[in-house]
Parts: C-alpha cells; sequence; structure tokens
C-alpha cells in the first residue's frame, strides 16, 4: 500500500453485492486488494496505521491498491478518519432499495442464528427504528458524512438494481472512476453467496462451537463436507408482509429524497413494492 493510503475503497453498502465488485476487481492484474473486509477506519482503528498496511499484498509497478469495508458508510467516525488518513482516495458505494437491503439483512443473520423468526420485532419501524437493520439503509444521512469531507467527484454511487441488469456497464464505471485502465470482467455466474445454501442447524453449530477453531482448519476435506451435506437443511425465511414493506418505505421516503439531491440521481424505482407475483429476496 502506497504511503498515503489506498487508492480506492469501496465503502459500502451491506448486502448490496459489494463482494461481487470485489471479486470482480480482484480478478484485474491491475489492482491488488486484501480478501478480508479489513474494517479499519470503523471498528479496527486502534490497531494503527502500521496494522492497516500489513494487510495488503505487495503492491506491483502500476498497480492499484484498494480494499471493501462495508462498515465505512455506517459508522459515523468513518468518514473522517478516512479524510484524515487519506484526503485523494476514490470511493465508491453501491446502494439498493433500502427495503430490500433490511430485509435481506435480516435473513442472513436469521441464517446465522441471531435474529429469530419474529419478523415485526425486526423490521418495524414503529419498534425496530433504531436497529440495525433499518438504520443501515438510511443512505443519505450516511453519505453526507462523505460529502461534507470529499468532492462529489470522487464518490461513485453505483446501484445494486442496475448491476444486477447491466453488470459490465457497471463495472466500467467503476473501472474509470478508481482509474483503472483495462476492462474488469464479471465474476463467475451465479450468487456470491447463496441464501438457498443448506445450512447445519443452529443446535447442532452451537454444540460444535468449541470446536470450530478445529474444524475450520478441516472444513474443506471430503470427509467433513459429505458429513456436512447429510446435516444441512435449507433456512425457511419468513415472508416480508406487504403492509410491513409499506411502512419501511415511508420510514425511509424523506432520506431517498436526500440522497436524491445529494447525489443528482433517479431512485424513484426503490418508492414503488414489487409488482404482482414477485417477492423481496435475501
Amino acid at each position: 500500500m502506497p504511503e498515503t493510503g489506498p487508492d480506492f475503497l469501496i465503502i459500502g453498502g451491506a448486502k448490496c453485492a459489494t463482494t461481487w465488485l470485489q471479486r470482480a476487481l480482484q480478478q484485474s492484474p491491475e489492482i491488488v486488494m486484501p480478501d478480508p473486509e479489513l474494517h479499519y477506519f470503523s471498528r479496527e482503528f486502534r490497531r494503527g496505521p502500521d496494522w492497516y498496511a500489513a494487510q495488503f499484498p505487495p503492491r506491483g509497478p502500476g498497480q492499484l491498491t484498494g480494499e471493501k469495508s462495508n462498515t465505512y458508510l455506517t459508522v459515523p467516525e468513518a468518514a473522517a478518519r478516512i479524510h484524515a488518513a487519506c484526503p485523494q482516495v476514490r470511493l465508491a458505494v453501491q446502494l439498493r432499495d433500502p427495503v430490500a437491503r433490511a430485509y435481506s439483512d435480516y435473513c442472513m443473520l436469521l441464517r446465522r442464528g441471531e435474529a429469530d423468526r419474529d419478523i415485526i420485532r425486526w423490521l418495524d419501524p414503529q419498534r425496530a427504528a433504531a436497529g440495525r437493520f433499518l438504520q443501515d439503509g438510511l443512505y443519505g444521512r450516511h453519505l453526507s458524512r462523505f460529502l461534507e469531507l470529499f468532492p462529489r467527484r470522487r464518490i461513485l454511487l453505483l446501484l445494486y438494481e442496475e448491476t444486477v441488469r447491466h453488470p459490465q456497464v457497471q463495472l466500467a464505471r467503476l473501472a474509470a472512476h478508481i482509474g483503472c485502465r483495462s476492462a474488469l470482467p464479471a465474476p463467475p455466474a451465479g450468487r456470491v453467496k447463496d441464501r438457498n445454501t443448506p445450512v447445519v442447524p443452529l443446535r447442532l453449530r452451537q454444540l460444535l462451537s468449541p470446536a470450530r477453531p478445529w474444524l475450520d482448519r478441516i472444513r474443506h476435506r471430503i470427509p467433513l463436507r459429505q458429513i456436512r451435506a447429510a446435516v444441512a437443511r435449507p433456512v425457511d425465511y419468513p415472508p416480508l408482509p406487504a403492509a410491513l414493506a409499506a411502512e419501511m418505505r415511508a420510514f425511509y421516503r424523506s432520506d431517498t429524497a436526500r440522497l436524491q439531491q445529494l447525489m443528482g440521481c433517479d431512485l424513484s424505482a426503490w418508492s414503488c413494492a414489487p409488482g404482482a407475483g414477485e417477492a423481496y429476496r435475501a
């Protein structure tokens, strides 16, 4: 990593296919990125700049260095820390209909056993407005912290819905923004994190948790994979009720208008619920 910090950062958002963007970037010979989310400017700032620099692979001549950490968008202190450490960095953020994002985030934590099936408890704005699922979708509020410090031209906004429809167009925009001269190839087809993949039942995971460090070392060996396949089960996700989705959309309405004004973009598609026969997906 250069002394001035990374050349670019993907700052969010969570459950908006930013891992897909990272995989596309990592396929380019012009780009060097660490695999895990470092969360340095959000959760791990106490570790210091030497720790941060040590997480990056060696950089070759002409290569760009960057990283992705979705918490940078939502942790209030992150914007100022990034600006202080690397004021010339280029930022990219990919966002998604906030109602769909919140539901997807809820499904992920349900899958992990960190949320229960009482979807009203977790997503109803009357009960959960201060919680992670709803707060993380207040994009206008979160991005305003960055726009107070960085010129708008340094922040690229990508929309998840456009990436689904026109992936190569969005990757070309990302490449141009960060200064990558070659085209970014799309990652292999298929979801990066598939909600339909069966999981080991929560109770069994809890019983095995003391052995997790040892199991992680052998998780890819064929016998263990066969055992996992035999006991794993699909997750039954609660549907998002239409009435609850409408309440969530009302909760986000003013913030979405703020985001449109800040970034000069059209987000009218987010104001519409899924059509007949469609559903929110994780």
